[in-house]
C-alpha cells in the first residue's frame, strides 16, 4: 500500500491539526504560552516523544497483542517522556524549570495516544515516523503562533529569554517589538490564551471556508441536463407545482 506523504504533512500541520483541528492538548497549550520561547521548548519536547511513540509503535505493532495493546502503548509513551524529561533536565535545566510539570504531563497528551492507536499501529515505522513528525511540528507552530500572540500583547517583546531557556544559539531570536511598552498583563494569563486561541480558531475556520468555496466543483451540465429532463429541475415549473 503507497504512503501518501504530502497528504500526512497537510493532516499534521493544518487539516487534522492537533490544537486547531481537533482541540487537544489544551492544558499545556494555555498554561506554557505566556512565551514564544515557552512554547517552542514544549513543542520541540513533544514533537520528540510523538516521532519516537510513532516509530516504537510501529516497529511493535505484530508483537503488541491486540488485548494489551492501550497500556502497552502508554508504556512506551511514558519511557519516551522519561528520557525527554531528564535529557532536558540534563542540558536545558532552565526551561525544565520553566515547564516544570509540563513535561511529565506529555504522556497524558491524548493527540499522542491517538495517532499511535489509529496511525502508527497500523502503518510502517517510516510513515509513522513521519505522521508523528508532522504531527509535532503543526503542535509546536500552534504553541509558538498561541505564544508568540500573547507575548507581543502582553509584554511587547517576542521570543524574550530565548538564548537563556534554550541556549546561546537561540539569541538572535530575541526581539523587543514595542519598547517602552507597559504591557498587557490579561494576555499573559490564562484567561488570555483562551481569548487569543478562539480568534485563531475563528481565523482558521475562514481560511478554511474560503479555501473550500474556492475550490468548489461547479455543477456538471450533463448531470444538470438529465435532471431536468426527469422534471425534477425543471426551470419552467411554477411556485407551489
Amino acid at each position: 500500500m503507497s504512503t501518501n506523504y504530502a497528504t500526512i504533512a497537510r493532516n499534521g500541520i493544518w487539516d487534522n491539526n492537533v490544537v486547531f483541528g481537533q482541540l487537544l492538548a489544551l492544558c499545556p497549550l494555555l498554561a506554557v504560552t505566556g512565551t514564544a520561547t515557552n512554547g517552542l521548548g514544549m513543542g520541540l519536547a513533544s514533537t520528540a516523544v510523538m516521532v519516537g511513540s510513532g516509530l516504537a509503535v510501529s516497529l511493535l505493532r505484530k508483537v503488541i497483542t491486540p488485548e494489551i495493546r492501550i497500556p502497552a502503548f502508554v508504556l512506551l509513551i511514558a519511557t519516551l517522556v522519561t528520557v525527554v524529561d531528564l535529557a532536558m533536565n540534563a542540558w536545558l535545566h532552565d526551561l525544565h524549570k520553566m515547564l516544570g510539570l509540563f513535561i511529565p504531563l506529555i504522556v497524558t497528551n491524548c493527540a499522542i495516544l491517538g495517532r499511535a492507536e489509529a496511525f502508527a499501529s497500523r502503518q510502517s515505522p517510516l510513515a509513522s515516523a513521519f505522521d508523528g513528525l508532522m504531527m509535532g511540528i503543526g503542535f509546536t507552530l500552534a504553541l509558538v503562533l498561541l505564544g508568540a500572540v500573547r507575548e507581543i500583547l502582553g509584554s511587547g517583546t517576542l521570543f524574550a529569554n530565548a538564548s537563556l531557556l534554550l541556549g546561546p544559539r537561540f539569541g538572535f531570536l530575541e526581539l523587543t517589538v514595542f519598547p517602552d511598552y507597559q504591557g498587557f498583563l490579561l494576555m499573559i494569563l490564562p484567561p488570555g490564551g483562551f481569548i487569543v486561541l478562539g480568534f485563531l480558531l475563528a481565523l482558521k475556520a475562514l481560511v478554511d471556508s474560503r479555501s473550500r468555496a474556492g475550490t468548489a466543483t461547479p455543477a456538471n451540465p450533463q448531470v444538470e441536463k438529465v435532471f431536468t429532463a426527469a422534471g425534477v429541475l425543471s426551470r419552467d415549473r411554477q411556485p407551489g407545482e
